[in-house]
C-alpha cells in the first residue's frame, strides 16, 4: 500500500509491505518538489523490488482505488466537465460493484458488471464507462496491485436507441418556424437553433449584449454550462467565437421576447425566474412535444443545427459561408458532415453545367 503526504515544502511516499517473515514493514522516502513526481519514485520502486507491493493492496475495494485514481491522476488535469464525467463512473461503479475488493474482480465479475450497466445504457455510454475504469484497473497492473488485467478483452454491448431523422424536410423546418410562440422559453430558444444553427450551450449562453439589433447580427463569444451549472464557460473552439447575422423577423420577436422578460444585462436571456436553464433533456422534450403537435418527424434539437446547415447547403449558399455561421474550426468539417448533400448537389451542378454547354454549342 503506499501513500502520500507533505512535510514542509517536500512529498514524501511511504510504502507498505510485508518482510519475508510476514510482518508488517514501511519504506519511505521524501525530498520530492511535487506530488507527481513522489507517485512516479514509488511506482519505480515498486517495479524494481516487487516483494515491496503491500499484500494489503489488493484488499482495497475497486471504488476506493479508483476515487483514489481519479482524485491523484484526473483531478486539476482534466476539465471540470470531464471529471465529473469520471466521478459519474465512480458513482455507477458502486452501484454496480459495491465494496467489491481489487482481488476478487475476475474477467467474469467485470463483464457481468459491464452487462448490467449495458442493459440501461447505450453502447457509446457503455464504452466510455469501460475505458475510463479499464485506464483505472491499468494503474493498478502498472503498481502490481493486481497481476491480471479482468477489463482485457471485455464484450461492449448497449441498448439499442431508436432511430431517429438527423434533419426537417424544408417544408417542414419552415412549418416549425411558423408555429412556434417565440414569447415562451423553450420555443424561442427552438427558434433560435432553427434560424441559426447555433448549438444549444452556445444560444442559452447568450445575453442582451450579444444581440446588436443595429447591425442584424448574434454576438457568440461564450457558453453556458447549464449541464453542471458552473456559469459562463469559453465556446467549444476559438473558431466558434463568431458573429451571426439575422434577419429583421428574428431581429423583431429578440426585441419582443426582451420585453416580455425583464432580464439583467449579464444574465442569460433564457435563464427564468427560478435562475434555472433548461438543460438538453427537458429542451428536447419541448421540441418532441412540438413536433408531435403539427405532425412533424421527430428530430433530436441537435437536428435542427443539422437541418439549418442542409437548407442553406440545398439553397445555394456556400460551404465556406455555411461553415463560419456553424463555428466550424476548418471547412473539412463541414464538408464531412454533410458530404451526402453536397454530392446530391454536386450532382446538380454536373446537370446544370450540361445545360450551359448545349446552349453554347447549339
Amino acid at each position: 500500500m503506499v501513500s502520500y503526504r507533505k512535510r514542509g515544502n517536500v512529498w514524501q511516499y511511504e510504502i507498505s509491505y510485508k518482510d519475508r517473515f510476514g510482518k508488517y514493514k514501511k519504506l519511505r522516502k521524501s525530498g520530492f518538489t511535487h506530488k507527481s513526481e513522489a507517485i512516479l519514485a514509488a511506482s519505480q520502486t515498486q517495479i524494481e523490488h516487487p516483494n515491496l507491493s503491500s499484500a494489503k493492496s489488493s484488499e482495497e475495494p475497486l471504488i476506493s482505488y479508483y476515487k483514489r485514481w481519479i482524485n491523484i491522476f484526473k483531478k486539476n488535469v482534466v476539465s471540470k466537465i470531464t471529471y465529473n464525467k469520471y466521478q459519474n463512473t465512480a458513482q455507477h461503479i458502486y452501484e454496480i460493484f459495491g465494496d467489491l475488493k481489487l482481488k476478487e474482480l475476475t474477467k467474469l465479475k467485470y463483464q457481468e458488471g459491464l452487462n448490467s450497466f449495458a442493459k440501461t445504457h447505450a453502447k457509446r455510454t457503455v464504452s466510455c464507462f469501460h475505458k475510463q475504469i479499464r485506464a483505472c484497473l491499468l494503474e493498478a497492473l502498472d503498481e502490481k496491485i493486481i497481476i491480471n488485467d479482468p477489463s482485457r478483452k471485455a464484450v461492449i454491448t448497449g441498448v439499442e436507441r431508436p432511430k431517429v431523422n438527423k434533419f426537417l424536410s424544408y417544408n417542414n423546418w419552415s412549418k416549425l418556424i411558423k408555429n412556434l410562440n417565440t414569447n415562451k422559453i423553450d420555443e424561442m430558444i427552438i427558434f433560435i437553433a432553427a434560424v441559426t444553427g447555433m448549438r444549444y450551450g452556445e444560444i442559452v449562453g447568450l445575453t442582451s449584449k450579444d444581440i446588436d439589433f443595429k447591425n442584424s447580427y448574434l454576438n457568440v463569444n461564450k457558453t453556458w454550462d447549464y449541464k453542471y451549472k458552473t456559469g459562463f464557460m469559453k465556446t467549444k473552439t476559438t473558431s466558434s467565437v463568431r458573429k451571426i447575422t439575422i434577419d429583421n423577423q428574428t431581429l423583431y420577436k429578440l426585441k419582443e421576447y426582451l420585453k416580455l422578460h425583464d432580464i439583467p444585462d449579464k444574465q442569460p436571456i433564457f435563464m427564468n425566474e427560478r435562475n434555472h436553464v433548461m438543460v438538453s433533456a427537458e429542451i428536447n422534450k419541448s421540441l418532441t412535444n412540438k413536433l408531435e403537435c403539427l405532425n412533424i418527424p421527430r428530430i433530436t434539437f441537435h437536428g435542427l443545427r443539422h437541418t439549418h446547415a442542409s437548407i442553406l447547403l440545398y439553397k445555394g449558399v456556400s460551404v465556406l459561408s455555411v461553415s463560419r455561421r456553424l463555428g466550424h474550426s476548418n471547412i473539412t468539417t463541414t464538408q464531412s458532415t454533410y458530404l451526402h448533400i453536397i454530392k446530391e448537389l454536386q450532382s446538380q451542378d454536373q446537370d446544370k453545367i450540361v445545360s450551359i454547354l448545349d446552349n453554347v454549342t447549339k
